[in-house]
């Protein structure tokens, strides 16, 4: 009789041992893969280096590296921000000023980025730095208020052109805040209230005189035409009237007024 037992036992038994094998192999392979396959992001660029030399660029996927031999540098290409910390500067008007501001850039060559500067981000943050303060310096305090937009463009272009040999362009700057001393933010608020009133009474001043010469043409046109002045005088009387008050005031023509002065005199010649 054949023992079906034993040969099962053998086929398992022979499964193991071909498992026992596969297993550490498969773990072999997936260990060198982990090893020699990098991968680089939609939004990388990779540098590659062969016994140390610069040797191109690797695009986005999956790349075979050897290692001890080839070395690959994952570059971010996406745009950056760098905050600008605070900066004490001195304004052309010899103000103390403190100015903070927000650089944007983005990496268009990353072997440049790589092979020029050492660290790109901090290298961009300090030429930042010392352009805004140099720009403070060559502008008044009110310009400096009045004005950011286009000094920040200034500050933008100056960033920009130190910063192509290392393989990066500055999109944009914004000057954040502008902060002065507190003696001089009252001195400032002083100036805008002085101002404030000398428009109010030139203001004032121009509507009297507006006033004055349309009180002047109504006079001429009240003495030119015969009983206007004394429609006028009812005219006032019968506003007068609509009020509840108990007070009431005749107004006289100067007219009246005239021929009484006339009356007078001609009795004192009489005499």
């Amino acid at each position: 009789m054949i023992n079906i037992h034993s040969g099962k036992n053998n086929f398992l038994i022979f499964n193991l041992i071909k498992m026992s094998f596969l297993i550490p192999l498969l773990a072999f392979f997936i260990g060198v893969c982990v090893v020699l396959i990098k991968q680089i992001k939609q939004y990388e660029r990779g540098v590659l280096f062969l016994f140390g030399k610069y040797q191109g660029i690797k695009n986005p996927g999956w790349h075979i590296i050897i290692p001890i031999f080839q070395y690959l540098k994952k570059v971010d290409v996406r745009t950056k921000a760098v905050d600008v910390p605070y900066q004490e500067a001195i304004t052309k008007d010899n103000i103390p000023v403190k100015i903070n501001a927000v650089v944007y850039y983005r990496i268009i060559e990353a072997s440049k980025s790589i092979l020029e500067v050492e660290n790109f981000f901090w290298a961009t943050s300090q030429v930042a730095q010392t352009t805004m303060r140099n720009a403070v310096g060559e502008v008044s305090l009110d310009q400096l208020l009045q004005n950011r937009t286009e000094i920040a463009e200034k500050i933008k272009n100056r960033v920009d052109k130190q910063t192509d040999p290392w393989g990066i362009d500055v999109e944009g700057v914004e000057l954040k805040d502008v902060i002065i001393p507190e003696n001089l933010k009252r001195t400032i608020s002083k100036e805008a209230e002085a101002e404030r009133e000398k428009r109010a009474v030139i203001i004032k001043a121009e509507g009297d005189k507006i006033a004055a010469e349309n009180l002047s043409l109504a006079a001429k046109k009240l003495t030119e035409s015969p009983g206007a002045l004394h429609l006028r005088t009812l005219q006032s009387i019968n506003d007068l009237s609509s009020d509840q008050s108990n007070t009431t005031v005749w107004m006289i023509p100067v007219e009246m007024l005239e021929a009484i002065k006339g009356i007078a005199k001609n009795l004192e010649q009489k005499k």
